[in-house]
């Protein structure tokens, strides 16, 4: 079946350009379009949409209230923002609706890629066996609440580095392990750091966050029935993963926001394995056993005995979190990447490239097969030559200690 895309916009020649400049879609897209919120609202009313591309700036009900709205009555539509400027209140408003954000104004080129690799993504995710599978789990993670208290400080007019730190700093166990891996090798501070407050002045709000949550999931649950499973090595692993695909993304000269969410998506890529070891312990014990034995492909034995992989399943909890779709798509796609309908770098990129390396180094426990780099999906990428500039500093964190106690 087609997709049905909806475009709202209130400036008709922004319409007939959007007609204009996405006719060839036309095979795989069924495109309405409307010149406002009210009319916007009434096609979704009558025809349910795969996802709505709104203008922001409109008369009436401006497009962070449609999007709510949309969100509110037909929450499984996609939702993005296109704009060119937006005020204050828009930005604060968009980050509660919006999945994603295109600038205006956007290429043809990009509007498409974007399009098609959301697309893609929850096409990938809808899949019958794995939404039976998280609705048979006990226990699934929910977002910590610092997490959470952080977020809301963020999106504040006040917000200040100063007020996170103390919210960090509410926790005593949670500063200690934020400061220990703060000042660990891998951060490679100049100076020590003694606060919370200075850890976020020096690495950022985002990577700090990114922390908290590293810290709180893989503190919530300890999975003793899985012999098999180390938390301690999926956590290392974790931050390996993390920092190197966050240098990649550094050696490439990707956007500061490309950077975060590839730290992000590598803190989380394995999250899904702490579910499956804490809700089906015996048998992941099993699989894991079975994969070391006989050198098999974690995520296809994980497919074929549980219905879905550790990174489906990671994925799919980051998209009930409202996760950004670049870090949900990466950790997705981690050992697939090719199934992301793209060529461009993107987190996906650094991660898989990150993870693959390092488990082609050294792999952190019964992992399976390593498979590698997918050189295809890297050529397409026009990065097949940069594997060598890549694992000059996966080499190098292996020098690197922190201390999991």
């Amino acid at each position: 079946m087609k997709h049905r895309i909806l475009f709202v916009d209130d400036e008709p020649q922004v319409l007939q350009g959007l007609r204009r400049m996405l006719h060839g879609q036309s095979r795989d897209w069924e495109m309405h379009f409307a010149p406002g919120a009210k009319e916007a609202l009434e096609v979704m009313a009558a025809t349910p949409m795969d996802m709505v591309v709104s203008d922001m700036r409109m008369p009436g009900m401006d497009g962070v209230q449609l999007l709510a709205e949309i969100k509110s009555r037909f929450p499984k539509a996609i939702r993005l923002a296109l704009s060119g400027h937006m005020d204050e209140r828009m930005i604060m408003g968009c980050t509660k609706v919006v999945h994603q954000y295109l600038s205006k104004p956007c290429s043809p080129e990009i509007m498409i890629s974007v399009l098609r690799r959301i697309l893609a993504l929850r096409r990938y995710l809808a899949e019958e066996a794995l939404a039976c599978l998280t609705s048979s789990l006990d226990q699934i993670p929910s977002l910590p609440k610092m997490y959470l208290a952080i977020q809301e400080e963020l999106q504040s007019s006040r917000c200040s580095l100063k007020k996170i730190g103390e919210i960090i700093s509410t926790d005593v166990g949670m500063s200690a392990k934020i400061l220990q891996l703060v000042n660990s090798s891998f951060f490679g501070m100049c100076t020590k750091v003694a606060s919370p407050a200075q850890a976020v002045n020096l690495l950022g709000t985002e990577t700090v966050k990114a922390l908290v949550l590293h810290v709180q999931i893989f503190s919530q649950y300890d999975p003793r029935k899985c012999p098999n499973f180390s938390l301690a090595r999926l956590s290392r692993h974790s931050l390996i993963t993390a920092t190197l695909a966050k240098r990649i993304c550094a050696i490439e000269s990707a956007a500061k926001d490309v950077q975060e969410d590839a730290f992000l998506a590598g803190i989380l890529h394995d999250v899904g394995k702490l579910i499956f070891a804490v809700n089906c312990p015996v048998l992941y014990d099993e699989i894991l056993e079975m994969i070391s034995s006989r050198h098999l492909s974690l995520a296809s034995v994980e497919q074929d005995a549980l219905g879905a992989s550790h990174a489906q399943l990671g994925a799919y909890l980051l998209g009930l979190w409202g996760m950004a779709d670049p870090v949900v798509e990466a950790i997705a796609f981690h050992h697939h990447p090719a199934l992301s309908a793209t060529s461009q770098f993107t987190p996906l990129t650094a991660l898989h490239a990150a993870d693959s390396l390092i488990l082609g180094i050294q792999p952190e426990g019964p992992t399976g097969k390593a498979e590698g780099p997918d050189m295809n999906y890297l050529e397409a990428c026009e990065l097949g030559d940069r594997i060598e500039e890549w694992e000059k500093p996966a080499k190098e964190l292996f020098g690197m200690t922190v201390d999991e106690a």
